[in-house]
């Protein structure tokens, strides 16, 4: 096998930024509204008789994401990648219409749970997983990765000028072309290949069960349920407060001066935290950290509604530990997985971070009544869900720092009865899983001890 550090080649980089730039301009899509919809949804029809469907239809979306994203994956196996994602696509545009042209709460409700219907992130990743050799997985993954924090940063900082400019339905309609536009660099750009399966990427049934008895997975699933619930929630009533006719503090049209420079430096801070917690072996104790100031910015939040400093402070903070957060919760995933149940266990907690993107919705919605601006209260328990997390996240193990290495499973190494012993016996190898049906060896390994020219000298049977 290549140096797992090498570089992706040409063939392999336009693939990758091509699924990224689908991922990312979907997810444009969904997050460009958030910090306009509270203020346009109070303007259709139905909406100040049913104040509730004002923050369901905000994380709608989330709902119908969590539920088909993992059979769109389990589709994509049999029918191919290429359709399923296509027809993913479409359905977003469709959904992405239907909210432009509604007139109701109830239909933006409708059109909202359509484009999450389209669940396409499962599909895209098991492609990417098939036009990447499985030594570049890692690298694949942190473009797509961070081309989703690009998009949600972009979101916010222009969400507002271009709802000013062309409407809130306007965005609607231009996601809709966006998602077309998808489907033409999907078939056009992307080359077709054979379609393969993949436990880091894909779910495995039979993995199902471990991931969901596995203790620090399950905490690390509720910490992403969290983090969304929370995000949802604050948006119910954030463009409320700062547009509020009492206390007005910054138009609609004005409110990207808030977010630039609020994410901008946010991006800044986290950056020491992560680097902190991966190359000094200090994740959770930067984890902890960043659950901490999640909290005592949504405290702040709750203290501060009338004045713009401190809630550019409170926006300061949020976004500074919500980065840290999205950053390291997909890395302690994979640290505390078993090998091979990657793909399975990423699946649980991304439908995890979409129940909590719609029970943060509900939330918000449930707790706002029109009229008698109780925005401090779904700061406060948004500040409960996250002290919850606090005390759930203290009980976490320390993770262990260790990568997962996938091999060609041999034909001399299959022939050996004492393969997993001999691998295990190797420095650095921690765990190993034989997959004969998939023709491939998992290790965990600590990537600063292990040898991987061993690894493969046991492989050959020499």
């Amino acid at each position: 096998m290549k140096n797992p550090e090498a570089a992706l080649n040409q063939k392999e980089r336009r693939a990758v930024f091509s699924l990224a730039g689908i991922f990312g301009l979907r997810l444009l899509g969904l997050f460009l509204v958030l910090p306009v919809f509270s203020v346009y949804a109070h303007g259709l029809r139905g909406a100040m008789n049913h104040p509730v469907l004002i923050g369901i239809a905000l994380g709608a979306y989330g709902l119908t994401q969590a539920f088909f994203q993992i059979p769109f994956g389990k589709l994509s196996d049999k029918w191919g990648r290429k359709p399923v994602i296509a027809i993913g696509l479409l359905i977003f545009a469709i959904g992405s219409a239907i909210a432009a042209t509604a007139t109701s709460i109830e239909w933006l409700l409708i059109g909202r749970i359509v484009q999450g219907a389209g669940a396409v992130a499962a599909a895209i990743i098991a492609l990417t997983a098939d036009l990447v050799r499985e030594e570049r997985w890692t690298k694949a993954m942190a473009i797509i990765g961070i081309t989703i924090g690009i998009s949600f940063s972009i979101s916010l900082i222009l969400s507002a000028p271009l709802a000013g400019w062309i409407g809130v339905s306007g965005i609607f309609w231009f996601t809709a072309v966006l998602s077309l536009a998808a489907i033409g660099v999907l078939y056009l750009v992307i080359p077709a290949v054979p379609t393969r399966f993949h436990r880091d990427a894909e779910m495995s049934p039979a993995m199902l069960g471990e991931v969901l008895r596995d203790p620090s997975l399950l905490r690390l699933d509720f910490g992403i349920f969290s983090l969304h619930t929370g995000l949802t929630a604050i948006f119910v009533v954030l463009p409320l407060v700062l547009i509020d006719p009492r206390h007005p503090l910054l138009s609609l049209n004005d409110q990207w001066m808030l977010y630039l420079p609020v994410m901008l430096l946010s991006f800044v801070a986290m950056l020491p935290m992560i680097i902190v917690g991966e190359a000094k072996r200090k994740l959770k104790e930067v984890f902890i950290i960043a659950i901490a100031i999640l909290l005592v910015s949504v405290i702040l939040m709750a203290l501060s509604a009338h004045n713009i400093w401190l809630i550019a402070v409170a926006l300061f903070l949020f976004f500074m530990g919500f980065n840290v957060l999205e950053a390291s919760l997909p890395s302690l995933v994979a640290k505390f997985c078993h090998p091979g149940a990657k793909g399975t266990a990423t699946g649980v907690y991304t439908t995890s971070e979409f129940l909590g993107a719609f029970c943060g919705g509900l939330l918000g919605g449930l707790l706002y009544i029109p009229g008698a601006r109780n925005y401090s209260h779904i700061f406060w328990a948004v500040a409960i869900i996250y002290a919850i997390w606090l005390v759930v996240a203290l009980t976490m193990q320390r993770p262990r720092y260790l990568a997962t290495r996938v091999f060609t499973l041999t034909e001399s190494a299959e022939r050996q009865s004492n393969l997993e012993t001999r691998l295990l016996a190797l420095p650095g190898i921690a765990e190993v899983a034989v997959f004969k049906d998939e023709g491939a060896v998992y290790c965990k390994v600590d990537s600063k001890v292990y040898d991987e020219q061993a690894v493969m000298g046991v492989l050959a049977d020499t």
